[in-house]
């Protein structure tokens, strides 16, 4: 039987333009990221959400089977049997987190003949949005021991801060951490912790947020 990645690996793609114009997207509407990855410009979404609405289907809560049919697998199979009946439909499905896909769970593309690709692409970091996510994420990070560093004048107190570091891997040994050893001028010694960056703070207030204005208020 062939494997996920032999499957993806033999089909052959059809050029992004293509699948968007099925969506009624022309290529001034995308910002390119390749022959088969684009993001679809944010002028472009809220021009069109005032667009006849269709109907949304949410697949969630679902436990994966022993062959790991699971949410991401139902959703593309679903999408794919609507649109062969007929139906114009498309599915979105959130970028993996590379914890996971070097764990036991594996790639979040889907599965078989109901996978998203490019499939290596997808699950190995894609656009950068989660570097983004967690550079910025880590940014925060780096602005707070910096001024627990220099002053602290609203008096922080070490033991009680709750905001952690991120990374978007799987490795136990940072689950806690000690940092600002070796001298006054690595900062204040405290336990950190690193969480996910699928976690993060950051990517929460990105998923909530209506626009970049939106964005912006909610990160101060």
């Amino acid at each position: 039987m062939d494997s996920d990645l032999d499957i993806a690996r033999r089909a052959e793609p059809r050029p992004i333009e293509e699948i968007a114009a099925k969506l009624g997207l022309s290529t001034d509407d995308l910002i390119m990221q390749g022959p088969t990855i684009a993001k679809i410009k944010w002028d472009t979404m809220k021009s069109k959400s005032s667009d006849k609405q269709g109907f949304l289907i949410l697949v969630t809560s679902v436990n994966p089977t022993p062959f790991g049919e699971g949410k991401t697998v139902t959703t593309i199979g679903l999408n794919q049997g609507l649109n062969r009946r007929g139906h114009k439909a498309s599915c979105v499905i959130r970028e993996p987190s590379m914890g996971p896909v070097f764990g036991i769970k594996g790639g979040a593309a889907g599965g078989g003949f109901s996978q998203v690709i490019p499939m290596e692409q997808i699950n190995l970091h894609f656009t950068g949005d989660l570097h983004a996510v967690t550079s910025a994420h880590n940014l925060c990070s780096a602005i707070l021991d910096n001024y627990l560093h220099r002053d602290n004048e609203l008096d922080i107190d070490t033991n009680r801060i709750f905001w952690p570091r991120v990374i978007d891997m799987n490795d136990r040994s940072l689950r806690e951490v000690t940092i600002g050893l070796g001298g006054k001028m690595n900062g204040l010694v405290r336990t950190d912790r690193f969480d996910i960056t699928a976690a993060s703070e950051v990517m929460a207030i990105l998923s909530l947020s209506s626009d970049y204005s939106d964005l912006r208020a909610r990160l101060g």
